[in-house]
């Protein structure tokens, strides 16, 4: 058996035994299924993501990359044109701060908890995280209220795999395009009427006379959907299912709301939604005894790097008491998450409300069906019943 089979569902299901053979064994791995190396330890994985020059995102980051998208985005761009890029967005992001995010995101888990609570058993990603995380997206992106379960089900068939193809299915991609020409049409129209929203930030953005072209506003925005409507659920979903499996971090949280922030950071290095993210070597390297040529693809392992004990003692164990300085929960380098202390900041008001009005709650199921991803890792469902 190959040690690891990056399309196998068990990957889906539980990467983290495969990921310490990895790092113990093959720290430097050719994996035969995915045709690209794995480097699985903290220090490779962090050097490897801030020497762009080496290990290049230009030919895209997905494993399974998407039609179009490499060298268009902030993910598949490297220097100069990802600085570019990078500080357009930025600027975009700085024309609003993120308190104008916080009223929404509480009305949103305050409805969505009434909902739930009148019925007592739910789906957390269908009715909380995914109701929460496209509701506060498109508010700022200025997109009138769409169906949350239609959003997210278009984001995830954006950023999944099949398996058996080992590669994107016609479904999937078609699923991308749609996003992606629904969003041409969001932009067409505040190229037209201007307001005061996300998109038209990103269309008017200029650094030294110069902004971004219509199909890179398209592709950064379709970016936004894709990580704000499903990493950031994923993630949230992720933290109550950290939650449900240890009931004493738990409990501690809605005894004490303000350990919520540091158990956010906890579970974003012992769980991250974001697993693995492509690189393309430039410059031929050996690393571990492997020679790494140019043109090898190079799958930096952000799951494996988080478990590794050379940088986080007792990683295997869920402390909301550790500070795991240097996760790689948001990446790290060049392509740390632009959008991270949105994240964090969503995801704070969230669980804390969900916390405080639903204390107890547990799985109706004993057995989960996990996203089918090269890259991310999330429950498809997460049905829980309020105690």
């Amino acid at each position: 058996m190959e040690p690891f089979d990056l399309y196998s569902p068990e990957i889906d299901v539980d990467p983290f035994p495969r990921y310490a053979v990895l790092r113990e064994q093959f720290p430097c791995y050719w994996c035969e299924s995915g045709q690209l190396w794995i480097l699985s330890r903290y220090h490779d994985i962090a050097n490897a993501a801030q020497d762009w020059e080496t290990f290049s995102s230009s030919e895209g980051n997905l494993i399974d990359e998407l039609p179009g998208r490499a060298g268009a985005t902030l993910g598949s761009t490297d220097p100069p044109r990802h600085d570019r890029l990078r500080a357009l967005s930025q600027a975009a992001f700085l024309k609003r701060n993120l308190d104008h995010m916080v009223e929404p995101a509480l009305e949103l888990a305050d409805r969505a908890l009434d909902r739930i609570l009148e019925r007592g058993e739910f789906d957390f990603v269908t009715d909380f995280s995914s109701q929460i995380t496209v509701g506060v997206l498109f508010k700022a992106m200025g997109i009138s209220p769409r169906d949350p379960a239609e959003i997210r089900r278009q984001a995830v068939l954006s950023i999944s795999t099949d398996k058996a193809r080992k590669g994107r299915n016609e479904e999937q991609i078609a699923a991308f395009r749609a996003l992606g020409e629904f969003l041409a049409s969001e932009v067409e129209a505040r190229r037209r009427h201007p307001a005061d929203d996300l998109i038209t930030h990103l269309a008017e953005a200029e650094i030294d006379g110069e902004k971004l072209s219509d199909r890179e506003v398209v592709l950064t925005t379709a970016t936004f959907v894709m990580a704000g409507v499903e990493s950031l659920s994923s993630f949230m979903t992720m933290f109550a299912l950290n939650l449900h499996d240890h009931p004493d971090a738990r409990r501690r949280l809605v005894a004490d709301p303000m350990l919520v922030a540091p158990a956010i950071e906890e579970s974003l290095r012992f769980n991250t939604s974001a697993q693995r993210f492509k690189r393309t070597i430039r410059r031929e390297i050996e690393l571990h005894g492997k020679r790494l040529r140019v043109g090898d693809k190079v799958a930096l392992a952000y799951g494996s790097g988080n478990r590794d004990p050379r940088k986080f003692p007792d990683p295997d164990v869920y402390d909301i008491d550790r500070r795991p300085i240097g996760h790689l929960g948001f990446g790290a380098g060049k392509h740390f998450c632009l959008g991270s202390q949105m994240a964090r900041m969503v995801t704070e008001l969230a669980m804390r409300r969900f916390l405080e009005r639903i204390p107890e709650f547990h799985l109706t199921t004993g057995k989960l069906e996990w996203i089918s991803s090269s890259n991310f890792r999330s429950p498809v469902a997460l049905p829980f019943a309020v105690k």
